[in-house]
């Protein structure tokens, strides 16, 4: 599950920065397997909570399970609108080579690679290095924005590819935000430490 959410990020935002059809294409039309996945481990899990009736670590590390699982699912579906909303884009000529997005790309990929190693590790650490990157997509995210604002207000025929620009950096962001709803997942698995509303900048010892 984790694998085909990163893939299709992946292939969403290299769609976008070579211009590759071909590659969103591919992304539009493969969504159904992450969806049948979601639903699958989903039943597992709740199979296991019914049977089983875990407690402690094991039931942290099941409930962490199915939150994690339903947050792959949302990242899937925000590679699905990325790639729509890079469709859209390559209409039009370009728009500032793309400014950051690229970089926001690579950064929100990465997030999500070393949250779910983190899972699979049970890398506190880890988990810790992602909430620790979240502001910096967060300003990249603020910063696309103010330079297509001016952009659009410099150049009104370009509104329309700025917006769709716009668009991809807000999903994005939004893929960072459920990376670090993983990374805080997880540090609640292993430590039962809950970091939601006040993440801390390093590993507790």
């Amino acid at each position: 599950m984790g694998g085909l959410a990163e893939e299709r990020v992946r292939l969403a935002v290299q769609g976008l920065v070579e211009r590759d059809t071909g590659l969103l294409d591919g992304v539009l039309q493969h969504d159904e397997p992450i969806n049948e996945l979601h639903i699958e481990i989903d039943n597992r899990c709740f199979k296991l909570l019914a049977l089983h009736q875990p407690v402690a670590t094991d039931l942290r590390a099941i409930v962490a399970a199915v939150k994690i699982n339903t947050d792959l699912e949302r990242v899937g579906d925000l590679a699905v609108n990325i790639a729509e909303a890079a469709k859209r884009y390559l209409v039009h000529p370009p728009v500032k080579q793309l400014i950051d997005i690229p970089r926001m790309g690579d950064i929100a990929q990465s997030m999500l690679r070393d949250s779910l190693d983190s899972f699979v590790r049970r890398d506190i650490g880890l988990a810790h290095q992602v909430l620790n990157e979240d502001d910096e997509l967060d300003g990249l995210k603020t910063q696309i924005f103010r330079e297509l604002l001016t952009f659009m207000l410099q150049a009104p025929a370009t509104v329309e590819p700025a917006l769709d620009l716009i668009l991809v950096s807000r999903h994005l962001e939004r893929i960072g935000d459920h990376a670090t709803n993983i990374a805080e997942d997880v540090i609640f698995m292993v430590s039962a430490l809950d970091v939601r509303h006040h993440a801390p900048t390093h590993p507790q010892a």
